[in-house]
């Protein structure tokens, strides 16, 4: 572990002597430069803070001194206003850059995050990284309002259920690969010299935040081995290896204490490097605190604003561009007692070492401050773009060799819903330019391809009137309204996403309907926005007739309250929202069948390929989970369409997340996947669809067959509940680590070298392709339950026809440890460990096996205080906060809720059993060998009246207990919170 700079910064009169010694000089400077020039002495380079020749603490010392309390304060919010009389100027935390710089303007857009994880290729993601932060550079070098360095990505929260609505924002199921891509795509951001910053990469979201459903009042329980194992060591990495400057705080609870307050910021996040770092909350998630908010963990701003800083935030996210809210209350907390003023220096100290780090204060800038805007959407970005999204395809099936396409594959038809658009998320950057799947093959073939989205144009008549729903034909669309018109006024495009939800898009004028709080109108060019306002669904009735439904996403929020059908609601017809009783009933005329199109282009054809998959505003995103992982059954019947039509069809999949592909990966001779790659998808998928790329991208996530395969969302145990491919016991649609290539790969046998393994790898194919060579580990024999297979490492190679190439993949010993819950610490056990190295995590090549001579975890000794959250197994329980600052205790939510502590030592004989209880009257009592084996103790539980509140219980345990070593079981009573307990 690094050394860890003090978060309290040192005071001390030697600090501030030194301080002022040095500024005196510099003063002298900064006065007689003053005077010949007429300029303000805070602007000369002179000032300590401004000397680059200084250390970072040295300049951050100096220029914290130099500021009022009230100034240190203002640096606390987002936005950090300006402090003319010191020259220093304003600065804003926060610019989005998950996948390309995001809302400042056109800027290269490079593949999803899930995307560039697909790839297994850290040195091409620390490129893209590099590249993102050039581009961040070069929107903010002119200071522009809300500029800013300081970069809000990655996201590195693992991908455990893949029905999570961010999962294009995040990298893999496994931690290993997260943190591998989350350090490389940092390390690009940061320039790779954590002491001169390109930009200020921060990791969200810290902790466990993993379901969009009632983000901010669900706790995720991490018990211990779940935390140390698997959630920590998605963010820990990248902040030891100086990747990133800080984490972002998650919306929701963590073992019942809100993330915002978690005070792991402070306690164990800063211990992982020596750098100083600066921690952010989420949106307005200050707010949620208070009894106001959602959470109503402490009554006012000012208490929860304490409590953040105190837990290890730095600035908070909150009320937009107004700052007063926060600076007031922190005032107040400081007038209050609840804060010093040390407290604010910490934060603002924090604050100002990052920003000496981007060379704010250096002359020019600093290290990268000539980087201009020149350096946006550049060629060389562009063709970066390129590479990354065709080195991030995943082929999934290819039957008979039907992909390449053949070099006479010349008339190809390019059909399907994605066919020729390219979709946008929430964190996207604007494309500056859009080559679509169907403009990529045209390109790469020299002329014109035939095209169809293959989605049905329709109608709709009110059966009652006999009015036709119209809209306008002008660019900005008009009211939805029923009119006697006809022609395309009267006819809409409709995709289907897939759970019941469609688009309307206007045929008048090639523009999407949404709802703009007064009217539905055709003006966007695609599904957009927060609340996603271009969603409806067709209602079918027992008549035959429909509603049309809004299914628009602020539907499903707890706040609306008004009727979702659609109907007349005033005398020229203007459609509005009414009640279902009052909606219109329409006949659905198809005017143009997609199907029969896309089949009709694609008869005859050389080859087909079909676009399938999703709109990232509408299947999942943030705040939204999805409610299934399959294909809109319209598309899917697209695809057997096609297939049928033509056998030399091939399907492309381009959504953000693992699909429940149905019979269809049966059905059709080959699969391949694409995440939405931004704004080069058509000629990267072109590249590999006719072989100028061999495709060698891998699955970051299993593939499950149903989401019957999976626990509720809300379980974070994935040991418990057989999460990922590390504990998953079926058989998945495609498992972890795997994907095609069109060549083949031999691999010889594994062994041990120094550091780690190699393995000669030989391309036997015929064309030069890479391979992903993954090494996997398995205990065989532990205390604990272990992982079916865990990665270690990997390494994607590239490797001519005929060629080998021995790999090396590194493995240390310490890397097999597990975190033992007997004693809070890492072990590595004795025993025997398998050596797995394969191309996928299912299809392993060659084997071996290494003896490892660690530690045997001891038995429990109960004797010592032992904390609750620290058992083995559990039924019935959550884990909870001890007290709203820190610790965790286990808390029943129904009778006979239990805890297993498994080979426990009760040496001659156990006596006395003693706890700290808080919360309901109950029992607590002490059973051998099963929740219901034999009772040696009960403990009389009176209730506390608060859940913070604990109280010590004792009960004496049967004289005839078992002796020797036993698995213990504490069976609690509804309501009660047990904190820790010993056996005596």
């Amino acid at each position: 572990m690094k050394g860890k700079r003090s978060r309290r910064r040192p005071r001390t009169a030697l600090v501030l002597t030194l301080t002022l010694i040095a500024g005196l000089g510099a003063t002298a400077t900064a006065t007689a430069t003053a005077t010949a020039t007429g300029t303000a002495a805070a602007d000369d380079p002179a000032y300590p803070f401004r000397d680059p020749r200084l250390s970072v603490d040295r300049r951050v010392d100096d220029l914290l001194s130099r500021l009022t309390l009230d100034e240190k304060v203002s640096l606390l919010h987002q936005w950090q206003p300006a402090i003319p009389r010191l020259g220093i100027q304003a600065f804003k935390t926060g610019t989005e850059a998950l996948h390309g710089v995001a809302w400042l303007g056109e800027a290269t857009v490079f593949p999803q995050a899930v995307g560039l994880a697909s790839t297994w290729d850290p040195a091409l993601i620390r490129r893209v990284g590099s590249a993102v932060g050039d581009e961040a550079r070069g929107f903010q070098q002119e200071r522009p309002t809300g500029w800013g360095l300081n970069l809000w990505a990655p996201v590195v929260n693992p991908l455990r259920d893949p029905r999570w609505g961010r999962n294009e924002e995040g990298y893999s199921e496994d931690p290993y690969l997260t943190s591998s891509m989350a350090t490389a795509y940092g390390t690009g951001l940061t320039g790779g010299d954590p002491e001169h910053l390109k930009t200020a990469p921060t990791l969200k979201h810290f902790l466990g935040n993993n379901n969009e459903a009632d983000r901010t009042t669900t706790s995720s329980d991490l018990r211990p081995r779940v935390l140390k194992e698997y959630e920590e060591q998605a963010f820990r990495p990248a902040i030891e290896a100086d990747a990133a400057t800080g984490v972002m705080s998650s919306y929701n609870l963590v073992n019942g204490r809100p993330a915002t307050v978690n005070p792991a910021l402070d306690d164990d996040v800063r211990t992982w490097t020596s750098q100083d770092l600066l921690n952010v909350t989420d949106a307005y998630a200050p707010n949620n605190l208070i009894s106001s908010g959602s959470q109503k963990y402490y009554g006012t701003l000012a208490e929860g604003n304490a409590a953040t800083l105190k837990a290890g935030i730095d600035s908070f996210t909150t009320d937009d561009t107004n700052f007063v809210p926060t600076t007031t209350a922190v005032k107040s907390a400081l007038a209050d007692g609840l804060l010093k003023e040390s407290d604010v220096d910490t934060a603002a100290g924090h604050i100002l070492d990052v920003r000496v780090r981007l060379g704010e204060f250096d002359p020019g800038g600093g290290k990268y401050g000539a980087i201009d805007k020149s350096v946006v959407n550049s060629p060389a970005h562009q063709k970066l773009a390129r590479r990354a999204a065709a080195d991030a395809a995943v082929l999934l099936k290819n039957a008979g060799g039907a992909l390449p396409l053949k070099a006479s594959a010349k008339d190809v038809a390019v059909v399907g819903p994605l066919a020729d658009t390219l979709y946008t998320d929430w964190y996207s950057g604007t494309l500056p330019y859009a080559v679509t799947p169907k403009a990529g093959i045209a390109a790469r073939l020299g002329a014109p391809v035939t095209g169809s989205e293959g989605v049905d144009r329709i109608s709709l008549r009110n059966t009652a009137s006999g009015g036709y729903v119209t809209a306008g034909a002008d660019a900005d669309g008009e009211a939805l309204k029923e009119s006697a018109g006809d022609g395309t006024a009267a006819q809409f495009d409709v995709f289907d996403w897939g759970a019941g939800i469609v688009t309307l898009r206007s045929a008048a004028n090639g523009k999407y309907i949404g709802y703009n709080w007064s009217n539905f109108v055709n003006d966007q060019v695609q599904p957009n926005g927060w609340f996603v306002q271009q969603q409806f669904a067709l209602d079918e009735q027992d008549d035959g007739t429909y509603l049309l439904r809004y299914a628009g996403y602020e539907t499903r929020e707890p706040w609306w309250s008004n009727p979702v059908y659609l109907g007349p609601t005033s005398p020229d017809g203007t459609l509005g929202l009414v009640a279902k009783s009052e909606a219109a009933h329409y006949a659905k005329d198809v005017v143009r069948s997609g199907t029969e199109e896309a089949v009709a282009a694609a008869r005859g054809k050389d080859a087909a390929v079909v676009v399938v998959g999703s709109m990232p505003a509408i299947n999942g995103r943030e705040n939204d989970d999805r409610e299934d992982m399959g294909l809109a059954p319209s598309q899917e019947a697209l695809v057997e369409a096609v297939r049928e039509a033509n056998p030399h069809t091939v399907v492309v999949v381009e959504n953000s997340y693992p699909t429940t592909l149905g019979a269809l990966q049966e059905k059709v001779p080959a699969l391949l996947w694409t995440t939405h790659a931004g704004q080069e998808t058509g000629n990267a998928l072109a590249d590999v669809l006719f072989g100028d790329v061999n495709p060698a991208g891998r699955l970051t996530q299993t593939w499950y067959r149903s989401e019957s395969d999976l626990p509720s969302i809300l379980e974070y145990d994935n040991i418990k509940y057989d999460r990922t491919y590390q504990y998953f016991k079926g058989d998945p649609l495609y498992e972890f680590g795997y994907g095609l290539s069109y060549s083949s790969f031999r691999y010889g046998q594994v062994k041990r070298v120094d550091g780690g393994y190699e393995v000669p790898v030989t391309n036997t194919g015929s064309r030069a392709g890479d391979e992903v060579v993954q090494l996997y580990t398995h205990q065989r024999a532990s205390r604990d339950k272990q992982p079916l297979k865990q990665l270690e490492a990997f390494r994607r190679v590239s490797l001519e026809p005929g060629e080998t190439r021995t790999v090396k993949l590194a493995l240390r010993e310490k890397d097999l440890a597990h975190w033992d819950v007997t004693r809070s610490k890492w072990v590595v056990e004795s025993g025997t460990y398998d050596v797995l190295v394969g191309a996928s995590s299912e299809d392993i090549r060659s084997r071996t096996s290494v003896k490892v001579a660690g530690e045997t975890i001891p038995a429990r000794d109960l004797t010592r205080t032992t904390r609750a959250e620290n058992f083995d197994d559990y039924e019935g329980v959550r884990l909870v906060d001890e007290s709203k600052v820190r610790g965790t205790a286990v808390g029943a939510s129904r009778d006979g809720a239990w805890l297993e502590f498994a080979d426990s030592r009760w040496g001659s004989g156990a006596r006395e059993f003693r706890a700290r209880v808080a919360g309901a009257a109950g029992k607590v009592e002490v059973r051998l060998g099963s929740p219901s084996g034999t009772l040696v103790g009960t403990a009389a539980v009176s209730g506390t009246g608060s859940v913070y509140s604990y109280a010590e219980v004792s009960a004496p345990l049967s004289a005839t207990a078992a002796k020797g070593r036993q698995d213990v079981y504490l069976v609690l009573g509804d309501g009660m919170r047990l904190s820790t307990f010993t056996i005596r």
